[in-house]
């Protein structure tokens, strides 16, 4: 009997889809026995009152499928937090989605939009899953490069690439890696643009309780720009959950029927006991969020000054929870410079090449976390300054 020998033929977008950076700067610290402040994994307790009701769900054997949309009580929360804190109101029947983290909703808003061809501006340094997400749908992206220390979007910048042609931009704002916050004037400019040129926007807004200077404005509520905006959110970062993979998405009726169809035959629908238990963090009162920014400014406090000693002369963020540096003073690039710490300074960080256009010749950038303990920070503080250049 003959057998045909077995062709491997993958698809052109799994051989596009690369592996994460960030994961593999995490598993550094495997390797080497690094501390990671790479990855934005929190190693400090998620609050009681979220494990006590999640506890609590499983116990009341609230674990089989929940609504696809998601629980309708964790909806009308959302509704309430968004005219509360963003001043946009909501519809929690027709115009919110649960699904599997803000890394599904990114996605399914991107699988609702954009077709094959079609162009999406994002801004350079960006998200690194932003890419791989457009290549799941074969999108084309447009990349304007922003410039430290204050990351400023300008007309003449967005203009061009408006008039060229896209579909629609990603928004992320308060922004990883950078901790750029939009500026009101900046979100204006955009929405002007989207308007003329009937340009989508799709907006990253997981970190939006983490900042330190400047306020979270949602592109949503800027004027003319409700039914030509999906915004992108979730749970995780405010409540230190990153392992429960909640999130939501908020649009327009039409808009949030096309994602609904396409996040139900994806993930059906979001962990159900875990949706109960994001309803108590939905109660948290004003002063846990106040409580979290400061935090955060602390601990970013301990960490910049020991980067600008090093002479990594980090960029100050304004929200968000990682500093953006230069990397050139450790080795000659960025991926070098990220292998260097881990391996000497056992200190992981992530190369700032997986933040950058993927064709950009040389980057020279790596992009540290301190969403940790302070004695992690501390710990890691101590292991940067023993290294020498």
């Amino acid at each position: 009997m003959i057998t045909a020998s077995l062709s491997l033929a993958l698809s052109q977008r799994a051989m596009q889809t690369k592996e994460s950076q960030i994961r593999e700067a995490s598993r550094y610290c495997e390797k080497f026995g690094a501390i990671n402040l790479a990855q934005g994994l929190p190693d400090f307790p998620t609050p009681q009152a979220l494990k006590d009701a999640a506890r609590e769900a499983i116990a009341a054997d609230l674990n089989q499928y929940a609504d696809s949309w998601g629980w309708v009580k964790l909806r009308e929360a959302i509704a309430e937090k968004m005219q509360r804190d963003n001043q946009i109101v909501v519809d929690p029947e027709t115009e919110i989605t649960v699904c599997c983290g803000a890394t599904e909703g990114l996605n399914v808003a991107l699988m609702s939009l954009i077709d094959p061809g079609d162009r999406v501006l994002i801004f350079e340094p960006f998200y690194e899953n932003y890419i791989p997400n457009l290549v799941t749908v074969g999108g084309i992206p447009e990349f304007i490069r922003l410039q430290p220390p204050q990351w400023e979007v300008t007309a003449e910048m967005l203009e061009p690439i408006f008039k060229k042609g896209i579909k629609a931009v990603i928004i992320n704002s308060p922004a990883n890696p950078t901790g750029k916050v939009w500026t009101r004037i900046e979100l204006e400019l955009i929405a002007k643009l989207c308007q003329q040129y009937d340009v989508y926007a799709i907006t990253d807004e997981i970190y939006e309780y983490i900042v330190y200077e400047g306020e979270h404005i949602s592109l949503m509520s800027i004027e003319g720009m409700r039914d030509r905006t999906i915004v992108v959110n979730g749970f995780s970062k405010t409540f230190c959950i990153t392992g429960w993979r909640l999130g939501y998405t908020i649009a327009t009726p039409e808009i949030s029927a096309a994602m609904r169809r396409i996040h139900d035959f994806i993930t059906i629908s979001a962990p159900a006991p875990l949706q109960h238990a994001a309803l108590t963090a939905m109660h948290f009162g004003r002063e846990y969020f106040t409580n979290m920014a400061l935090d955060y400014k602390r601990k970013r406090d301990i960490l910049f000054p020991a980067l600008a000693e090093m002479g990594l002369s980090p960029v100050l963020p304004k929200g968000a929870y990682y500093i953006w540096t230069d990397s050139s003073i450790i080795a000659k690039d960025a991926n070098s410079a990220a292998f260097r710490l881990a391996k000497e300074a056992l200190v992981a960080a992530v190369p700032g090449t997986c933040f950058s256009h993927p064709d950009r010749e040389k980057v020279n950038a790596l992009r540290f976390c301190f969403a940790k303990k302070d004695s992690t920070i501390e710990a890691a503080v101590e292991n940067l300054r023993r290294l020498k250049f």
